[in-house]
């Protein structure tokens, strides 16, 4: 009963879509039919887009934004000799970076996004042209990974071009900070088995251990990418060196300290979308990304949901997710309330973002356009700050990214080509008639999911003591 009312508190509903269908963009398996591109689609802002986004400037001003940032498109995590190259027999792209590290194509779309961002906070006079900003301004801060700590920098060159902007690493380079991390905060026995069993509902089963509803709607793109890469023609699949990825079993490792961790055949197939993905990304041949095979739009997105289930099972649980979020919260309300801040920059990574926005109780979504339906390389969670014309704060949060093609074509970014943007709402906080949300409200529900990690982790033990009592 206990974690069905802390579930009731911090559950989603269903109910933001995409702004624009990403249907369109599908070719049908074998048709013949090639795909419309979605060039050809952003050339202009649609208007969806444009209706969904904008705001009447003769009502408010834009006074702030704060951005919580996703590093753009990276080489794979693993390294050579690990599953990635072992388990196909072909070659894969030839990464423009050490592993792990921003590519070249990934610094070159940072900068025109942070292009984009500039023209726009000119247009709405937040910044004046060529700004260079006075000390406590604007803030960069980023996990102290080198894909962060450049996603940043890049970002920074493209907003404020004739500014020499710092990038804040609290840690050792390449040390992992432990604010961009989802880190289990609290765990005790009877919190373990209701996250455990909240994880499995959100996937339609009734426990992990054999994935249940995950590994129903999983199957296809397992096969998918088993074919895509031919696996049964890699010696290490055949000889069994990574175990039956069909019928493993997948187990799920909740420790304080540490982040959620998954082993067993999801964990590989997620390595080996990743590189998928990451490939198709890169290299502008379609044949020679998929290594031969003809993916459509669809295949692909199929393959992304794999990466969107692994960030659904480990980071997005409603009970644990104001665990692992709790100091992004708190990093995120500091930067909303500091005085004198126009512009905030945070870059982690996907389990950042994830773990961010189920700890608010972002409502639904899925991004249009994006191979990685949920939170794709580079995404931004953007908060918008609008004064109205009685003085009154209210915020417009929009989830802001690059489409397939234009990660794929590295497209300029402009006022009459943006990148995508999905507006987002949360459960429980209304919005007025122009889809803003006050700012007393946005500040309660910081304040609610930042004051709910004490809350739960007193609830549970209390109720430990209970029983040991007993």
């Amino acid at each position: 009963m206990k974690r069905k009312l802390l579930s009731i508190l911090l559950a989603s509903a269903v109910s933001v879509s995409a702004l624009t269908p990403a249907a369109g963009m599908a070719e049908e398996a074998g048709s013949g039919q090639s795909e419309v591109s979605a060039v050809e689609k952003s050339e202009e802002a649609t208007p969806d887009q444009t209706e969904a986004s904008a705001v009447d400037s003769s009502a408010y001003t834009l006074t702030q934004v704060v951005v919580l940032s996703r590093h753009n498109i990276r080489s794979p995590l693993s390294e050579k000799g690990s599953v990635v190259s072992d388990i196909t027999p072909h070659e894969w792209f030839e990464w423009t970076s050490n592993t792990g590290e921003l590519s070249l194509r990934g610094a070159m779309l940072e900068t025109t996004m942070g292009q984009y961002f500039r023209l726009r906070l000119e247009e709405e006079g937040l910044f004046p042209e060529n700004y260079i900003p006075e000390e406590g301004e604007v803030r960069f801060y980023a996990n102290g990974f080198q894909r962060t700590q450049a996603t940043a920098h890049y970002f920074s060159t493209g907003l404020l071009p004739v500014a020499v902007v710092p990038v804040e690493r609290l840690v050792e380079y390449n040390e992992p900070d432990s604010t961009f991390l989802p880190l289990i905060n609290f765990m005790n026995e009877e919190y373990e088995q209701d996250v455990r069993e909240e994880i499995a509902e959100r996937g339609g089963g009734e426990n992990l251990s054999d994935l249940a509803g995950y590994r129903t709607h999983l199957d296809p793109a397992f096969h998918l990418i088993a074919d895509t890469l031919d696996m049964d023609e890699s010696e290490a699949y055949q000889s069994g060196t990574y175990g039956d990825l069909f019928t493993d079993d997948t187990t799920l490792a909740l420790t304080v300290g540490e982040e959620p961790k998954i082993s067993g055949p999801l964990k590989t197939m997620c390595s080996l979308a990743d590189a998928l993905i990451l490939q198709y990304y890169e290299e502008p041949d379609d044949q020679k990304a998929a290594f031969g095979h003809e993916l459509t739009y669809e295949d692909w997105r199929t393959i992304g949901g794999v990466l969107a289930d692994y960030e659904k099972i480990l980071f997005s649980s409603p009970l644990l997710a104001v665990n692992l979020a709790h100091p992004m919260l708190e990093e995120i309300y500091s930067e909303l309330n500091t005085e004198g801040r126009r512009f905030s920059f945070l870059c982690g990574h996907d389990s950042t973002v994830t773990s961010f926005l189920a700890a608010l109780g972002v409502e639904e979504y899925e991004l249009a356009e994006a191979a990685e339906p949920t939170t794709p390389i580079g995404i931004k969670v953007v908060f918008e700050r609008w004064t109205d014309l009685a003085g009154a704060p209210f915020y417009k949060v929009n989830l802001v990214y690059q489409s397939v093609e234009q990660l794929r074509t590295i497209q300029p970014l402009s006022l009459e080509v943006p990148p995508m943007i999905c507006p987002v709402s949360f459960e429980g906080v209304e919005t007025n008639e122009d889809g803003m949300i006050a700012g007393e409200d946005l500040m309660e529900l910081f304040e609610n999911k930042i004051n709910m990690l004490s809350e739960l982790e007193e609830e549970y033990t209390a109720e430990d003591e209970l029983e040991n009592a007993a």
